[in-house]
């Protein structure tokens, strides 16, 4: 299944994608006024509906069905201004996950994957504005990102266990403030400060859909590709990298119990403008093979794809 949201009579709603039809679960069900009160909670928003665990997936199914026998609730999927599908209780995010990437930067160390958070109010559309804030930087870079959406609570999860836990996947950019995030010394060393760099408004474009866990079953096998205007900046796929779906799921679960519509991305690989950089240690790792011209500037429009689950599309505007 195929998760959206989309605005429909001013109110945000929870959709699935049917072909080349959005369906608003909540009118193909006769709409608010039909509804109990625990199936009206349940499709209220998309966290509820994945926090509700197999009876969600019930209504949700039950909700389709009943738009494919009666017509109710479809809209042509291009006539829909799709949201990001779901506002994520909190942003769990790994740095350093694909060799490429790492061979971009400053020499660095780790034996378990880098850990940051980014703020949920950053959350943007898959067709929303990036707003470029020269206050904040003036080195806006990509990364395009296989981002998990957790679907049933845990803690302490062990990885042959940690698939399970996982709900569905979502494309998400984790874009960021460059010359925040890196502070370089007079020796050419470096220290990160991945709190400025990686959150502003507009920092995560999410989307287009989560789609469920039963219709990717391995998550390792997902090829991965950012543009700049048409022109390829990376291109990979999710096979390479150094820690896995699984793997990750496990780690975060070990410092906090991750709850319903908690999201974890996984990454990104090269071909980042930062691997340009000089100025901020930045290095052309050969294996990526793709070499990047600059930073993100107004005007540009980056795309972020992954396979089997969608694209994002945003264009970068000037903050005024």
């Amino acid at each position: 299944m195929r998760i959206v949201n989309f605005y429909t009579a001013r109110k945000l709603r929870v959709g699935v994608e049917d072909g080349g039809d959005i369906v608003d679960l909540v009118a193909a069900l006769g709409g608010e006024r039909r509804l109990d009160k625990k199936d009206g909670a349940i499709l209220a928003d998309t966290v509820s509906l994945i926090a509700a665990g197999p009876y969600g997936m019930r209504v949700a199914r039950r909700a389709l069905r009943e738009s494919r026998k009666t017509g109710k609730g479809r809209s042509a999927k291009r006539g829909v201004k799709l949201r990001a599908p779901l506002a994520p209780p909190i942003i769990l995010c790994s740095g350093e996950n694909y060799w490429d990437h790492r061979e971009e930067k400053p020499d660095v160390e780790g034996r378990e994957p880098e850990f940051f958070m980014k703020a949920p109010q950053g959350v943007v559309g898959p067709t929303d504005l990036i707003r470029l804030d020269r206050k904040v930087t003036k080195k806006l870079d990509y990364e395009t990102e296989l981002a998990i959406v957790i679907g049933k609570s845990g803690r302490h999860i062990a990885k042959k266990d940690a698939l399970r836990h996982v709900f569905g996947y979502v494309v998400m950019n984790d874009v960021t403030a460059r010359d925040r995030q890196v502070r370089m010394r007079p020796d050419g060393t470096c220290s990160y400060a991945l709190g400025p760099g990686k959150n502003f408004d507009t920092c995560a474009p999410m989307g287009p859909c989560i789609v469920t866990a039963d219709e990717i079953p391995n998550p390792q096998k997902l090829g991965l590709r950012t543009t700049v205007n048409g022109e390829v900046r990376q291109l990979n796929n999710t096979r390479t990298m150094i820690w896995g779906v699984a793997d990750l799921v496990k780690f975060f679960s070990t410092f906090l119990t991750l709850q319903p519509g908690t999201v974890i991305s996984t990454g990104t690989p090269g071909g980042t403008a930062w691997g340009t950089d000089a100025e901020l240690g930045g290095k052309f790792s050969k294996r990526n093979g793709v070499r990047p011209l600059s930073y993100l500037k107004p005007g540009d429009v980056v795309t972020c794809e992954i396979e089997h689950i969608g694209m994002l599309k945003n264009k970068v505007v000037l903050n005024r």
